[in-house]
C-alpha cells in the first residue's frame, strides 16, 4: 500500500474538520443573531398577526368577489389562499407549537 492511499483519507478527514472549524464561529454568531431579531420582533407581534390577517382577508375579498379583475381564479390560487389562511391560523393560535415543528425540520 502505497503511503498516498493512506494519507489521503486521513488528510480528506483532517481538511473537513479544519473547514468545520472555520465556520463554526459564523455559525454561533448567526444563531444569537437570530434570537437577538426575535426577542426584538416579539413586541410587534400582535401587530404583524394584524397585518397577517387583514392582508387574508384582502385576499379572499380579491378572489371570491373581485369581479372587476381581469384574471381568472384557479384552482391553484385557491389552494395557495386556503394554505396561507392555515398556516396564520396555526401560527396565531398554536406559536410553541409551530416553533417546535419548524425546529425539527431543520438541519443541525
Amino acid at each position: 500500500m502505497k503511503h498516498t492511499e493512506r494519507i489521503t483519507p486521513i488528510a480528506a478527514a483532517l481538511s473537513a474538520v479544519a473547514t468545520l472549524l472555520c465556520c463554526l464561529p459564523l455559525g454561533f454568531a448567526a444563531a444569537a443573531a437570530t434570537a437577538s431579531l426575535g426577542v426584538a420582533i416579539a413586541a410587534l407581534r400582535p401587530w404583524l398577526l394584524g397585518a397577517a390577517l387583514v392582508l387574508v382577508g384582502i385576499g379572499y375579498v380579491q378572489i371570491y368577489y373581485g369581479k372587476q379583475s381581469c384574471h381568472r381564479r384557479t384552482p391553484a390560487s385557491i389552494a395557495i389562499l386556503w394554505i396561507c389562511t392555515t398556516i396564520v391560523v396555526l401560527v396565531a393560535f398554536f406559536p410553541q407549537l409551530i416553533a417546535t415543528v419548524v425546529a425539527d425540520l431543520l438541519p443541525g
